[in-house]
């Protein structure tokens, strides 16, 4: 039975009113934790993956595709917000399954959203090396091929490799955003409000001139004629399926607004700011994602959208608007950093719970007195993506951490469930609206999306879920605090 033990409410409630310098500091208000979620979902799936999936999995219809994931998120970034009010500690979906679900099922939770944070850096980082080196094309200053691509790909269920040695621009760019993250959140908020109100900025530029110069016959068909599997493609692509599919791929380009609920422990009021940050951030960044999709595949044939910076490719063949491309390039290269820098906030806020609980070691909370900040747990978090971003290719890295995501947000929407019904009592500053329809319709709707994922994605995340299980029987389970109590209560 340990393993299901649970956290108790009331430690959480405990922790959430903690203050000095051995915790995080309360310094983010709502415009700063929505633009924390919006820097987050503006990233790689934006302007990277939209034009990709129209290509591969959904031709025109790829704005269906994140309609279907929008619905889906709603759903849960409601019962993400009850949470985040009710319980304002760091951890987000780990922390609230531990209060609800039992030790057990948290870490397996928690060793899946380091698939969702650790490798969404990594495959945002991806996406930013191709824009990067793109732009350096356009001044005459490529690098070498084998230091700015990924020396692995997969060709069907065949991991092959490219020549290439290392994508030293995506290592790069995670390890500044990683330092910029350990001098403090203060200073982290200041740079991702500047860099994420410039990103905005940027998309809006591209959706307005873009809508100017789209070409109506490239929607058509808006669902292109299904390909069947063939050995070097064996999920097969459009048609109905390929929308499916690609709303599962894509769904990763969502998570940012979870990475407001990470922050709960360092928001201001956050009863209020919470709710107000998740659902803003979800809604503003759904719309902008919609006229993105319309836009791209109306700028250019969706086939030709396929390779690593599709949105400056389109505006590039505006006639007469050439320099767009160097121009969208440019901003991206910016703008994608306040992607990865939330998301390396996020895995870090989680360790930095997982350790405070004992089931990860001591360093992984340890905080730096003067900053505020967990130190140790940013410096691994950033190290992980920075190695696997050099390594891999956004396609395969965008597939894993979609379905992570889809997993913890159902996990989500039955915890809230199980606490209305378990601790009815407890203060709700925010109520998710029709919770026994909307959540079971969350948990219903990302198993729709995690079925259309492609097969080969299952086998990878068992052989990682699996490594999980080897690190909890080996280390977490023996550490876990709440063992400690519960034994010794039983021996008193």
């Amino acid at each position: 039975m340990k393993l299901f033990t649970k956290k108790p409410i009331e430690v959480l409630l405990a922790q959430a009113a903690e203050d000095g310098s051995h915790t995080l500091k309360r310094g983010l208000g709502w415009p700063s934790l929505t633009m924390l979620g919006i820097g987050g979902v503006i990233g790689g799936g934006i302007f990277v993956l939209t034009g990709q999936q129209a290509a591969i999995n959904a031709g025109p219809a790829i704005f269906l595709s994140f309609v279907l994931a929008g619905v889906v998120c709603v759903f849960a970034a409601m019962c993400y917000a009850e949470l985040a009010a009710m319980i304002p500690v760091s951890g987000s979906a780990y922390t609230y399954t531990y209060a609800t679900l039992g030790e057990f099922i948290a870490w397996l939770i928690a060793w899946d959203l380091i698939l969702e944070y650790g490798l969404a850096s990594a495959t945002v980082s991806a996406g930013w090396a191709g824009h990067f080196n793109d732009m350096l094309e356009g001044f005459g200053m490529a690098l070498p091929e084998k230091w700015s691509h990924a020396p692995y790909d997969f060709v069907g269920n065949q991991l092959v490799s490219t020549g290439s040695y290392f994508n030293i621009p995506a290592m790069g760019i995670v390890t500044l955003m990683g330092a910029v993250l350990i001098s403090g959140v203060g200073k982290s908020a200041v740079v991702n409000n500047l860099i994420v109100a410039f990103k905005v900025m940027i998309v809006l530029a591209v959706i307005v001139i873009g809508l100017g110069h789209v070409h109506p016959e490239y929607w058509s068909p808006l669902i292109p004629a299904r390909v069947e599997p063939t050995a070097t493609d064996p999920s097969g692509h459009f048609g109905y399926g390929g929308i499916l599919t690609a709303a599962g791929v894509i769904f990763f380009a969502y998570i940012g607004f979870e990475a407001v609920s990470t922050g709960a422990q360092e928001a201001k009021n956050p009863g209020k700011t919470m709710p107000i940050a998740i659902l803003l951030s979800l809604g503003i960044c759904t719309i902008l994602y919609l006229l993105m999709a319309l836009v791209i595949t109306g700028l250019q044939p969706y086939a030709t959208l396929n390779n690593d910076h599709p949105v400056a490719t389109a505006m590039g063949m505006i006639p007469g608007m050439a320099w767009l491309r160097q121009a969208v390039n440019m901003a991206v290269a910016i703008g994608l950093a306040s992607t990865i820098l939330s998301l390396l906030y996020g895995q870090s806020r989680i360790f930095f719970a997982m350790s405070r609980d004992g089931l990860l070691p001591p360093f992984f909370g340890s905080i730096n007195p003067r900053t505020r900040t967990p130190i140790w747990g940013t410096v691994i978090v950033t190290a992980f993506a920075a190695l696997v971003g050099g390594l891999f290719p956004i396609g395969i890295l965008g597939e894993l951490v979609s379905m992570g995501t889809l997993l913890a947000f159902a996990l989500i929407c039955g915890g809230v469930m199980y606490l209305r019904i378990t601790q009815p009592n407890l203060p709700r500053t925010f109520k998710t609206p029709f919770v026994w329809i909307s959540a079971p319709l969350g948990i219903a709707g990302c198993l729709f999306l995690i079925s259309g994922l492609p097969t080969p994605t299952w086998l990878r995340l068992f052989i990682w879920m699996a490594a999980g299980l080897v690190v909890y029987f080996g280390y977490a389970h023996w550490h876990s605090r709440y063992h400690e109590r519960k034994m010794a209560g039983a021996a008193e």
